[in-house]
């Protein structure tokens, strides 16, 4: 694999994920030996930072980032793709801790790239793509959000939300880090915008989502209002910009 891809290091933030974080790297290190392991924890009052420790001092292919405080998703996913960029890494992955995102589809997500992706999603929302044990509540809140996004931003991506994603290196470098200041969701939407405005190319994959069966989901209220609002913001800055400037 690094022949074809380079070196691939899959992002894992975590929060109270003690009883997650084990069997996700289990499956990983399985699916994909080839791959390294980055787990990015926000001082977990669990105990999971010293549980990332301890899978990494038996395990050459598995590194932590500890950070000082709870400090949000995009702020992880962001020291930790600076980590990567800076060891050389070439190939950059977010995956969730919580066993949602399913390491044995990732050579499918690699495979995309191979195709010449500069960004591959696993996507829920494109054909073969599914939920598994979601409430239809929430199935109803990311389809409606992800429709919602389509129609403010123009871009061409069901599922612009979701968070298993594999990135190129370039793409990174490319749509730029510094200015990055949105968390959750609503991170996600951002680079996926970024990566479209910048004209590089985003595949979807279908993927199976799995809703966590351990520990706690940290999805809010304030994490869904804020995607709500910069969505609206971006969307209506960048109207002149999608239809031309008025004559």
């Amino acid at each position: 694999m690094e022949r074809m891809l380079g070196r691939v290091l899959v992002i894992v933030p975590t929060y109270n994920e003690r009883d997650n974080l084990p069997q996700i790297a289990a499956r990983l290190r399985a699916a994909v030996p080839e791959v390294h392991l980055l787990v990015v924890d926000d001082a977990s009052p669990d105990g999971t930072g010293e549980i990332a420790d301890a899978l990494a001092a038996g395990d050459d292919h598995v590194h932590v980032l500890h950070r000082e405080a709870k400090q949000g998703l995009g702020a992880a996913y962001i020291a930790g793709f600076r980590w990567g960029l800076r060891e050389g890494y070439d190939v950059l992955v977010e995956m969730d801790a919580d066993g949602s995102h399913q390491p044995e589809e990732l050579p499918r997500l690699f495979d995309a790239l191979l195709d010449g992706a500069d960004l591959v999603i696993g996507s829920r929302w494109v054909p073969g793509g599914k939920v598994v044990n979601w409430p239809g509540s929430r199935e109803f809140l990311s389809r409606g959000a992800n429709l919602y996004t389509r129609m403010m931003l123009g871009v061409p991506v069901r599922d612009a939300t979701a968070g298993f994603r594999v990135y190129r290196a370039g793409t990174l470098e490319k749509i730029g880090l510094d200015d990055v200041e949105s968390q959750g969701y609503c991170f996600q939407v951002d680079l996926t915008l970024r990566t479209v405005r910048n004209r590089l190319r985003v595949t979807e994959v279908p993927i199976t989502f799995v809703d966590r069966t351990a520990g706690q989901s940290k999805m809010s209220r304030n994490v869904v209002a804020e995607a709500l609002w910069r969505v609206t913001v971006w969307g209506v800055t960048g109207l002149p910009g999608r239809f031309g400037r008025p004559r």
